[in-house]
């Protein structure tokens, strides 16, 4: 084996297991880790507020979401998280995983927490995150109904009550409809083509396609029509006949990519217009 020989498998090794180091692609962060359950102590007190004073409360809750993870909920807001952190230049704080879940709750592996306890354990948590140091508390909620407006009430008082403290509440989903038009050509759902495939970019192993069948998916009723509970299907659709799973690999990675994308724009633009004016 000569000394070119030599080199060339040692750069390939290099590369193959530090890609980075090899290629240049990536610089160091300014933290070890962007996850407070990961950070030391230390580390944290040297860069919030510092060099890091926003902070990201990914939350969610536990129910059925048709033939993707119980935990469909969490696992999305988290995966935002970690994929904007550094480029929002957040914390991400550890993610609250039960939560207000309705008219689900009954089903198998679910979890429903009432107002009365979610709402204080809420403003706690917030008001812990203000005391260690953050300005920006982002609260990247991954479920919607009655704990969307729980969310945004307890983080406009937690904002109203520390002058130069500010929060934000964004439901992942809501926020990018424009984008699910557009990468699917039609409307999604709870567990529809959207979040499905949202969940199998993050991780396919979450996805159990072998158990799908079209019979699991209803349309939600106009206001006003009917109600049922608990709700008779565990995907629930925005418009009738639109929203199916379709279990597209590459329209999964072209939303999440184009979804993490559009909520850190959104982000940075946020407090962007709030240092401009001051608050």
């Amino acid at each position: 084996m000569n000394r070119r020989t030599m080199w060339v498998m040692t750069a390939a090794i290099v590369g193959s297991v530090f890609p980075s180091a090899a290629f240049g692609q990536s610089s160091a962060d300014i933290v070890t880790t962007r996850e407070m359950n990961r950070i030391n102590w230390m580390e944290f007190r040297d860069v919030v507020p510092s060099k890091i004073n926003t902070v990201i409360l990914p939350t969610g809750t536990l129910e059925p979401h048709g033939v993707i993870a119980n935990g469909a909920d969490n696992i999305a807001p988290l995966a935002i998280a970690r994929q904007i952190a550094r480029d929002v230049n957040a914390l991400i704080a550890p993610t609250l995983p039960y939560g207000v879940t309705g008219s689900m709750s009954n089903y198998p592996g679910a979890f429903q927490i009432s107002e009365k306890a979610y709402r204080p354990f809420v403003t706690d948590i917030l008001e812990g995150l203000v005391a260690n140091g953050f300005k920006n508390i982002i609260i990247m909620n991954g479920h919607g109904g009655p704990q969307t407006a729980i969310l945004q009430s307890v983080a406009a008082q937690v904002a109203n009550a520390h002058r130069g403290v500010r929060t934000l509440v964004i439901n992942w989903w809501s926020v990018t409809a424009d984008i699910m038009k557009e990468v699917f050509g039609q409307n999604g759902g709870h567990a529809g083509i959207n979040e499905t495939a949202f969940i199998q970019a993050i991780d396919p192993r979450l996805v159990y396609r072998e158990r799908y069948t079209p019979d699991l998916a209803i349309a939600y009723p106009e206001p006003g029509t009917w109600a049922a509970t608990p709700f008779p299907a565990s995907i629930g659709l925005y418009e009738e006949g639109e929203g199916y799973p379709d279990f597209d690999e590459q329209k999964a990675k072209i939303y999440f990519d184009r979804v993490t994308k559009a909520i850190a724009d959104l982000i940075k633009d946020i407090i962007k217009r709030w240092d401009a004016a001051g608050l």
